[in-house]
């Protein structure tokens, strides 16, 4: 592949539109070890909040793909590789990068939930701002 290619791999593995209407893949292979990662994501989103016991599990996921995503875009970068190769990685970096995003969201609030509990601090002030009125 020449550079001009590998530049191009290279800038749509970085562009975070490219997730959208990526699917999760099945399974990812991580530093040697085959994961299932639909599997895990699915159980990780079912979950309303994450139990203590499964967050550190999640966590090293995390920590595991982002350095795989790393790892991939190294051998785009650095290695002599075909472009087709070069493509398929950059389809698995997105991937990875769909599985991320899904894993960062697991634990954080809906827009809805944060919504309510913002209402609710404002309803809080505004009482308070009402009881220290003078009668």
């Amino acid at each position: 592949m020449n550079e001009r290619e590998r530049k191009r791999l290279l800038d749509k593995a970085r562009r975070k539109s490219g997730t959208i209407g990526t699917e999760l893949p099945e399974t990812v292979t991580v530093q040697g070890t085959e994961v299932e990662l639909r599997e895990f994501v699915f159980e990780c989103t079912r979950l309303d909040t994450v139990p203590e016991d499964e967050r550190e599990r999640l966590e090293e996921m995390k920590r595991q793909l982002k350095r795989e995503r790393l790892a991939r875009k190294q051998r785009i970068a650095e290695a002599d590789i075909s472009y087709e190769t070069g493509a398929e990685l950059v389809e698995s970096i997105r991937g990875i990068d769909r599985a991320l995003t899904a894993l960062e969201g697991v634990d954080s609030p809906s827009y809805s939930t944060k919504l309510r509990e913002k209402q609710k601090q404002d309803a809080r002030r505004l009482l308070s701002l009402v009881e220290q009125l003078p009668d």
